[in-house]
Parts: C-alpha cells; sequence; structure tokens
C-alpha cells in the first residue's frame, strides 16, 4: 500500500471542517496536523480526529519534514501569507479561493509554485459539481446553440463578513463557473454595489462582464435578499440551461427555445412557444470529495502543477478590476490579465478514487 499524502490543515471554521473530515475519510490521505488560534475550536473538535496532532502555530506544520501538503482555510486576509509560507518550505498547497487580495500577490503565488515544482490548487469545490461539469460538455458540444449571455445570482441571507465585502465573498465562486464554462476571459468588466449594514462595506453587489465574442454575464451577489440562491442561467440560441444548487434533485435543467408543439396565439396576439424541458440524470457525487480526491491524486502523478493556481490568480485578477469599477461608482475598466492561460477546451480532468489510494 503506498504511503498516505500527509496533511496538515488550517482554520477550522465550517469550510475547513467540511476539508478536515473529508482528508481524514479519504484514501491516500491522512490528517498530520490541525491548526487553530483559538483554544476553544481546538478543544470542540480534537475528539473529532484523534490521530490528528494539534497546534495554534503554522510554524509546527511547516517545521514537519513528514508533513507532505497543506490546506488553507482562514480568512481572506492572511490566506497569500500562509500560502506562501507553505510553498517556501516546499509543501504542496490547497488555499480556499480567492487565494489572495490581488492579482500581483496571486501571481507571486502561481510563479512560486511553478518554480519549487509544487501543487496549487485552488479551493472551489463548485467547480466539481455534476451539474457544473454538466453543463460544461453542453456549452463544449455546442447543444445550446450559440451562447449569448449568462447571469448568476448567489443570495445568502445574513452571514455578512466584516473583512470582505459581497463582491469578494460571494463572487470568486460565480467568476470561476464564468470562465470555466466559457474558457475566455474578459474584455472589459464593471460593478455597483450598495452599502447598507456596514457603512462603505458593499453588502450588495450586481457586475457585468463583457466578452470579445459578444457574450457577457452579470452577477447578483447580497446578503440581504431573503432567500437564499445559488443559480447560474446560461442562455443560448436553441436552448438554455439553469443551474440551481438548492435543487435536491433537478440541479440542472434545460429549457429548449425551439417549438416542439403547434404554437398557441394569446389574446393580445402573442406566440407562446413552448419546447421540451429537460432535466438529465447526473451521479450522485460530493465535490468536495471529489476536488480533495482530485488534489491528491495530482501530488502523486505530478500532472497540472500550478495550472489550477493560473486559474485562481485570473479570478482574483478579476475581483481586482471590478473592486476599482465598484470604488469609481461602476466606471467600467479594461480588464488584462498578468496570468498565463493555459486553454481548457473541455472538462476538469477528475481521477477516480482507485487511482488515489
Amino acid at each position: 500500500m503506498r504511503t498516505p499524502i500527509r496533511v496538515g490543515l488550517v482554520g477550522l471554521g465550517e469550510r475547513g471542517r467540511r476539508l478536515a473530515r473529508t482528508f481524514d475519510k479519504l484514501p491516500g490521505a491522512e490528517i498530520r496536523w490541525l491548526c487553530d488560534r483559538s483554544p476553544d475550536v481546538r478543544m470542540a473538535h480534537r475528539t473529532r480526529f484523534p490521530a490528528a496532532s494539534w497546534t495554534a502555530s503554522f510554524g509546527d506544520i511547516l517545521t514537519d519534514d513528514g508533513v507532505d501538503a497543506v490546506v488553507i482555510a482562514t480568512p481572506l486576509s492572511n490566506r497569500f501569507d500562509l500560502a506562501m509560507r507553505a510553498l517556501e518550505a516546499d509543501k504542496h498547497v490547497f488555499v480556499e479561493q480567492p487565494i489572495a487580495l490581488g492579482g500581483e500577490e496571486a501571481q507571486v503565488l502561481v510563479d512560486e509554485a511553478e518554480a519549487r515544482d509544487r501543487i496549487l490548487a485552488v479551493g472551489n469545490a463548485v467547480l466539481f459539481q455534476p451539474a457544473v461539469r454538466k453543463l460544461k460538455e453542453l456549452v463544449v458540444a455546442g447543444a445550446l446553440g450559440d451562447v449569448y449571455y449568462l447571469h448568476a445570482d448567489r443570495h445568502r441571507h445574513g452571514g455578512v463578513r466584516s473583512d470582505e465585502n459581497a463582491l469578494w465573498h460571494l463572487g470568486a465562486q460565480d467568476i470561476a463557473v464564468l470562465l470555466y464554462l466559457l474558457d475566455d476571459q474578459p474584455i472589459e468588466v464593471a460593478a455597483r454595489g450598495e452599502s447598507y449594514l456596514r457603512g462603505e462595506m458593499p453588502d450588495v453587489v450586481f457586475a457585468y462582464l463583457k466578452f470579445a465574442t459578444g457574450i457577457s454575464a452579470h452577477l447578483h451577489l447580497s446578503w440581504l435578499d431573503p432567500l437564499q440562491q445559488r443559480r447560474t442561467t446560461v442562455v443560448g440560441a436553441e436552448r438554455m440551461a439553469v443551474i440551481n444548487d438548492l435543487e435536491p434533485e433537478r440541479k440542472l435543467t434545460i429549457y429548449d427555445k425551439r417549438e416542439s408543439e403547434p404554437t398557441e396565439t394569446f389574446g393580445d396576439g402573442s406566440d407562446g412557444r413552448i419546447g421540451d424541458i429537460i432535466s438529465p440524470r447526473l451521479r450522485a457525487e460530493n465535490p468536495t470529495l471529489l476536488e480533495c480526491e482530485s488534489f491528491v491524486a495530482r501530488i502523486r502523478s505530478q500532472i497540472g502543477r500550478g495550472s489550477n493556481g493560473r486559474d485562481g490568480a485570473t479570478v482574483v485578477e478579476i475581483l481586482e478590476t471590478l473592486q476599482i469599477s465598484l470604488d469609481n461608482g461602476g466606471q467600467p475598466q479594461p480588464f488584462l490579465s498578468r496570468s498565463r492561460v493555459t486553454p481548457n477546451r473541455g472538462v476538469i480532468p477528475l481521477v477516480a478514487s482507485r487511482d488515489v489510494r
């Protein structure tokens, strides 16, 4: 049996605990260290991970030569510093998105990972959702026809952050999905927001991304809407597709815009063009498990070192440019990425569990 990939994880918030539980159950991985500054957090979860060593000092993880990889699930403000220290200690790194507060910092991480031949994986479980991967297949195959525009709604009532505005806290995942589905980068972005609860910290943001192909994308990000939403819509010439992550079963629905029945005429003389509505069967898979499996498999196989980091750096650059627009009352900003982009014409490769063991 192969020696497991030994993991040190820092940050035991909601996301960190989910990652810790996943790596703990993952064949081929072993939780060696858990780190959190709060003694109450360490005490509350110590019995859940009896085999792990616990610490309040990140340095304990870095100086342990037995640690192969570091997982960073801390607040945004210190992710860059911790990720850089881990790379400088020659550890592979899995860091939550956004990976830094600015594009230059994000690119520094990418360059450091490539220079040291280390994996820099950006945590974004939504890219491993079966519905997102299926929609990517449909877009690549042209099943929707020419894509006209996309829009995403991410509403999380409450949960207002003091260290991040709604754009940075809620927007990173949706921007990553848009880039993945379109396999492209915007040429211009704009954002407007309002601060109703915390002074100059916007809790509602409307963002716009324009692509050279003529495709546009719109984001509505809010901490104030009463109903939680995580929904992405792609409108094409022939079909429309909607991902609703909160649906327990029908997470992906495809609406055929082509007429399949005789047109019904309404009293005002308008047509009602009714096509098929399809919800394809999707595999019941855990996205967090898939992204953790992928990270471990990449360490073993040395596949794709740095590539996911470049994607993550581009997301940070877009957020940074949107923030400039936000600070300037919504004035459109040109976008030019510093990242060296590797086109992805297909679907994110996943490695089956048997390859991780």
